[in-house]
C-alpha cells in the first residue's frame, strides 16, 4: 500500500469540528450502527446512517426507528434523509432534533436507483428546483441549531445537469455543507467520476464546505481529489467495503492519529470478525448478524489467498463458532496482496437511462398532477 500524505486537515460543519475532512457516505444495508462503529475504530470523521425514508421516521415504522439508533460511543452522531415532500421532511427533521436522535442530518439528492427516480426522487428531484429549494429551506428551518448538508449528484444526464444551481440553492438556503457525488444519475456507478466538477462546484459555492465523493478507493484517492479540486474533505462510499481501516489510513494521511494498519491476512480476518461480532450485538440475534455479515466476504479477502472452500464456508455460517474455526484455518500471516486487493469494489453497472415521470424534462417547475405521483418515492425505511 502507498499512502500519500497532506498537510493536516480539518473539517467545520456548522458546530461540528472534525479532527479530518472525511465522511462515512450512507449506503443502504452497509452503514448500520455495527459497520459505524467498525469504521470509527479504526479512524476519525463523521460517521453516517444509512439513509432514512422521511415519511417512515414520522410514521414511527419501527424498522426505521431502530435504525436511527446510535451506540453510546458514536459522537458525532449523523442521519441521513431521504424524501421528496417538504413537509414530511421538515417534521421528520423536528422529531429528530426534538428527541435528541442525530447531531447532523443530511438529505440525500443522490440516488440513482429507477424505484426512486421514477417517482421523481433522489437524483431527479433536483431538477425540479423550486421543489428542491422548497425542501432544504424547510428542512434548514427545522433542523435550527442542528447542522444540515445536503448530498446530490451532477443531475440527471450531461444534457441535464443540476449541480451548479442546486448547489447555489442550498447555499442560500442555509446548509451547513454540500456533497457531490461527480456522477450522472445515468451513469449510476459506472465508468470514472467527475472530479473536475467537483472543483466547479467548490468555484460556485463560497459559504460552506464543499465534499467530494466518487471513487476513493484509497487514501491517495482522497489526498489527490483534495488537492485537484480544492475541495473542503472528502466523502468515502464503495472504497471502504471489506476495507473500514481505509479510515486509518485516511486519518494518518491528513495527519491524525490512527489505528496502525498492515493488512496482512491476520489483520483483515481479525477485522471481518470484528464486524461479525457487531452485527450480532446490533440485531441481538447471532444467526441474523452471521447471515449479514455474509455479503462482505468478498470485499474483505479480495486478492487474499483464502480457499473457495473457506470463502463459502465463511458466506454460508450461521454463527460466530463456525467463523471462528474458518478464519482460524487461514494463514494469518499472509502478506498485503497489492494490486489484487485494491481498486474498485462494490456495484458498478453500466450507464442506462435513467427512470423518470412522464414528461419529467420538459420544464424545472413541478406540475400540480405530479405531486400525488411522488409520494410513491416514500418506498423504502432506506435505500440507495
Amino acid at each position: 500500500m502507498t499512502l500519500a500524505t497532506a498537510s493536516a486537515r480539518s473539517l467545520t460543519i456548522g458546530p461540528i469540528a472534525l479532527d479530518v475532512p472525511v465522511v462515512l457516505a450512507p449506503m443502504a444495508g452497509i452503514t448500520n450502527t455495527a459497520f459505524r462503529r467498525l469504521c470509527r475504530e479504526y479512524g476519525a470523521g463523521l460517521y453516517v446512517s444509512e439513509m432514512i425514508t422521511s415519511r417512515a421516521l414520522v410514521e414511527r415504522n419501527e424498522t426505521t426507528m431502530r435504525l436511527i439508533r446510535h451506540h453510546e460511543s458514536e459522537t458525532p452522531r449523523s442521519i441521513q434523509l431521504y424524501g421528496v415532500d417538504p413537509y414530511t421532511i421538515s417534521e421528520a427533521v423536528r422529531i429528530i432534533v426534538a428527541e435528541d436522535h442525530a447531531d447532523h442530518i443530511d438529505l440525500n439528492f443522490g440516488c440513482p436507483v429507477p424505484k426512486v427516480t421514477r417517482k421523481g426522487g433522489g437524483a431527479a428531484l433536483p431538477w425540479k428546483s423550486s421543489l428542491f429549494s422548497q425542501i432544504v429551506t424547510q428542512a434548514v428551518k427545522a433542523a435550527g441549531d442542528v447542522p444540515l448538508t445536503v448530498k446530490m449528484r451532477k443531475g440527471i444526464d450531461p444534457d441535464h445537469l443540476t449541480f451548479l444551481d442546486a448547489g447555489r440553492a442550498a447555499e442560500d438556503a442555509g446548509v451547513s455543507a454540500i456533497a457531490l457525488h461527480a456522477r450522472t444519475a445515468s451513469e449510476f456507478y459506472s465508468g470514472f467520476a467527475d472530479w473536475d466538477a467537483i472543483g466547479e462546484l467548490k468555484q460556485a459555492v463560497t459559504s460552506v464546505p464543499v465534499l467530494g465523493n466518487g471513487d476513493i478507493w484509497s487514501a491517495d484517492d482522497a489526498v489527490r481529489m483534495m488537492q485537484q479540486t480544492d475541495c473542503d474533505g472528502v466523502v468515502v462510499g464503495r472504497g471502504c467495503l471489506g476495507r473500514p481501516w481505509l479510515f486509518g489510513e485516511l486519518a494518518a494521511a491528513f495527519g491524525a492519529e490512527a489505528h496502525p494498519v498492515d493488512a496482512t491476512l491476520g489483520f483483515v480476518a481479525n477485522a471481518f470478525r470484528r464486524h461479525a461480532e457487531l452485527l450480532v450485538e446490533f440485531f441481538e440475534d447471532e444467526d441474523r448478524g452471521c447471515r449479514d455479515v455474509r455479503k462482505h466476504v468478498a470485499w474483505y479477502f479480495k486478492g487474499y489467498p483464502v480457499g473457495g472452500d473457506i470463502r463459502t464456508g465463511l458466506a454460508t455460517a450461521s454463527s460466530l463458532a463456525e467463523i471462528d474455526d474458518l478464519l482460524g484455518q487461514l494463514d494469518h500471516s499472509a502478506p498485503y496482496p497489492g494490486a489484487d486487493a485494491e481498486g474498485q469494489r462494490g456495484r458498478s453497472g453500466r450507464p442506462k437511462r435513467p427512470a423518470l415521470p412522464d414528461k419529467w424534462l420538459e420544464s424545472r417547475e413541478l406540475a400540480a398532477s405530479a405531486s400525488e405521483m411522488m409520494r410513491g418515492a416514500e418506498i423504502e425505511n432506506s435505500g440507495g
